[in-house]
């Protein structure tokens, strides 16, 4: 009786060095993902420096600045100024800063969080519309610092004895379907 061959199966082929450098390329791109997805997204200055004005009064305009969190901004790079120039401004009332020693300005004050300015009208401007420019620079806690960066609005003085205007945002932040 003769009995059949049974194949133990086709026997085992070495690992090709195709195969090898796949897998390696696959695991480098994981890795690389993780490492992207670590790496903080920053925000466009516009974002994390978010500029609002609104008229107190008709000589006072009131400058706010909303800074994320992780984000800050420097003391003595602030600028304002406004159009048209019929209407001047006075020095601008700045909060004292917490003081920072900063690797790229050494020893600053610096802003966190909201910040109130006032901007003082060297004379009545009632009724008119006026354009307020705001200079403004900061950086990330990530260690990244923005460019000098301006943000315009355009307010209407109250007439005297009004109530203030509307806060007035540089940059609205836009409707989605959830808000």
């Amino acid at each position: 009786m003769d009995r059949p061959t049974i194949s133990p199966g086709s026997q085992r082929k070495p690992l090709r060095r195709n195969a090898i450098r796949a897998c390696a390329a696959a695991i480098l791109a994981i890795a690389a993902g993780m490492a992207i997805a670590a790496d903080p997204k920053l925000l466009p200055p516009e974002q994390a420096f978010r500029f609002s004005a609104r008229a107190l009064d008709d000589r006072t305009i009131e400058a706010r600045f909303a800074v994320a969190d992780g984000y800050y901004l420097y003391r003595d790079k602030f600028g304002f100024a406004l159009e048209p120039v019929t209407a001047t401004l006075g020095a601008p009332g700045l909060p004292a800063g917490k003081v920072k020693d900063d690797p790229f300005f050494g020893k600053v004050e610096t802003y966190r969080g909201d910040i109130v300015i006032a901007l003082p009208l060297t004379a009545p401007a009632a009724g008119q519309s006026v354009v307020v420019s705001a200079d403004s620079q900061g950086c990330a806690d990530a260690g990244i610092c923005y460019p000098a960066n301006r943000q315009k609005v355009t307010l209407v003085m109250p007439a005297a004895g009004k109530g203030p205007g509307p806060l007035v945002e540089a940059n609205p932040r836009k409707k989605n379907w959830f808000n």
